[in-house]
């Protein structure tokens, strides 16, 4: 496919992102499957507000401290002010939203979270917590995801137009570091130079060099409806809830080796631990093996239990 969306829903004076839209709906989602959680387990829904609050603050932040620390460490010294704001100082000031959000970040933050709200909100064990909010989360995965593919972001690597669901993005950097956007199509607006792109026959010849890519994004996200659905099953329809740390550690094999693996096919995102180790693995591999390790010691061990 050629992909090469609008920005979002232009409202005239206000337009909503599509990026930002995936996350309304994961966090909303993500409510309602907890609400339903805690119906079933005889928990107040007051307290589902204060873990709802909690999760967002936890994900958002531990996002972006996780992609500036594993992946753009650099802005600790040069841009101090754009790790936490919306906006970079240096060259200039501009608004740029939060570009650049690492799941790894927003685990740890979770989990970190996670277990000052059962001591003082829930009082339950955190493995408790943990396993049931596990399930949301694993559906929250899956439309972060396709936000990233609305956004044209963490595409895979050039492959051939045969393979599965191959696709030209566009908008993808890597193409536009090397050519003139401006200069080629003779429009000052790069909103209006993309879509016309695709919208005026002329600019047919330039589409063709772009090449077509692995969309990462959509593997991932598909593989994670098949980890929710599997999280989703077990404690609905068997006793696995009751084995406590048993659904957290099986998310952990699950998600985590679901990235792992469709790292093989993404373009690099850097960071120093890749360089480390000579592009053994990606830093997003590298990553993944250790929740990985932890998930199989939490199954093993409530297995036992």
């Amino acid at each position: 496919m050629i992909w090469n969306p609008s920005e979002g829903i232009n409202l005239g004076f206000f337009t909503i992102h599509y990026y930002s839209l995936m996350f309304v709906v994961a966090f909303s989602l993500g409510w309602y499957i907890m609400k339903h959680i805690f119906i079933r387990e005889n928990q107040s829904l007051e307290k589902l507000d204060t873990l709802f609050v909690w999760t967002v603050l936890a994900t958002l932040v531990g996002a972006r401290l996780g992609h500036v620390f594993f992946y753009q460490r650099e802005l600790l010294s040069q841009d101090f002010l754009s790790v936490f704001l919306p906006f970079r100082t240096k060259p200039h000031f501009e608004f740029t939203g939060f570009q650049g959000l690492a799941s790894h970040g927003a685990a740890i933050a979770i989990i970190a979270t996670m277990y000052f709200y059962s001591k003082k909100v829930i009082q339950k064990p955190i493995l408790w917590v943990l396993d049931r909010v596990v399930i949301p989360v694993a559906s929250g995965a899956i439309f972060v995801r396709i936000g990233n593919f609305f956004n044209s972001e963490i595409y895979g690597h050039i492959t051939h137009k045969s393979s599965f669901l191959a696709t030209k993005f566009v908008r993808e950097d890597e193409f536009w570091q090397s050519h003139d956007l401006k200069g080629l199509t003779n429009i000052n607006d790069t909103q209006k130079a993309f879509e016309a792109l695709t919208t005026n026959p002329k600019f047919a010849p330039i589409v063709e060099q772009i090449p077509y890519r692995f969309p990462a994004q959509l593997y991932e996200s598909l593989s994670y409806i098949f980890v929710f659905a599997i999280l989703f099953y077990l404690y609905w329809k068997t006793n696995a809830r009751e084995k406590q740390g048993f659904l957290f550690g099986l998310f952990l094999v699950l998600l985590w080796t679901v990235r792992f693996l469709v790292e093989f096919v993404k373009e690099s995102q850097g960071g120093d631990i890749e360089k480390w180790f000579d592009g053994l693995f990606t830093t997003g591999q590298w990553l993944s093996i250790p929740f990985i390790i932890i998930g199989f010691y939490f199954v093993l061990k409530a297995k036992k239990e």
